[in-house]
């Protein structure tokens, strides 16, 4: 008789959790029909007002979703908090709201 032994699946490295944040990032920016989140960061100075303030917006809440991050991934690493599944993480990221109040 064999014994089979089940090991936990390791946890999440960063790269895991960025790549998830990225595809969030990509996935909002795509609900405003832009390609991707580098895409709609390029229309922060358009000369189309609605396109401008949909840019500024994301690279708002972009920024505020990158700050979060890093800061508690820090704590994650320095012990200061338990390290959060991915999908765990991403409910806790702050909400974008679109110009005109749309999330």
């Amino acid at each position: 008789m064999s014994v089979i032994t089940i090991r936990p699946a390791p946890p999440p490295s960063v790269d895991d959790y960025k790549a998830a944040i990225v595809a969030i990032l990509d996935s909002k920016a795509q609900e405003r029909r832009y390609d991707n989140a580098v895409s709609i960061s390029t229309y922060v100075n358009s000369t189309n007002p609605s396109w401008a303030a949909e840019a500024a917006a994301f690279v708002g809440w972009r920024d505020a979703v990158w700050v979060y991050v890093y800061t508690e991934l820090d704590k994650v690493m320095t012990g200061k908090r338990l390290q959060p599944t991915i999908a765990a993480f991403l409910e806790e990221l702050p909400t974008m709201v679109w110009p005109g109040g749309a999330s």
